[in-house]
């Protein structure tokens, strides 16, 4: 049975569907490695796991901040170095283990709060901003697509 460490709930959206869509992805996969890490003790998949969890965070930023140039960000540089931040230090962990330390409680606590406190005091600023651009929940995701293959 699969055990829930980090909850998605309403609280975390940013009210735009892309962008949190993502977020339940990076949510999952960090369920995903308490599961496999601490509860299962499964190391070959949890750094499997883990090398997913990172790849998949770069690839989120860079929808992020192709969304601040698009829409002239104020605090874009702010929030790029946030994000250059984490993928240094997660990194770092991935090193680290791949170095044979062993994935622990701290360090998926340290992905968790880390994601719910981006999300909810940074993330959540650049949705008003977006929403005041003229950015709609309901056409996000096509509107985002478009501007990027249309």
């Amino acid at each position: 049975m699969e055990r829930e460490f980090i909850a998605w709930d309403d609280e975390l959206s940013v009210e735009i569907q892309e962008i949190d869509e993502q977020h339940k992805v990076l949510v999952n996969l960090i369920n995903r490695l308490f599961n496999e890490a601490l509860v299962k003790h499964n190391v070959a998949v949890a750094n499997e796991i883990l090398a997913e969890l990172i790849q998949y965070t770069i690839i989120h930023f860079s929808v992020e901040e192709s969304l601040f140039r698009i829409f002239d960000y104020p605090d874009y540089e702010k929030h790029k170095a946030q994000h250059e931040l984490l993928k240094k230090q997660v990194v770092e962990l991935k090193n680290r283990i791949e170095q044979g330390e062993e994935i622990t409680i701290e360090l998926i606590s340290f992905l968790r709060s880390w994601l719910k406190k981006h999300i909810l005091q940074e993330d959540k600023k650049y949705s008003k901003f977006f929403m005041e651009k003229g950015l709609q929940v309901s056409w996000a995701k096509k509107f985002w697509l478009g501007r990027i293959w249309g």
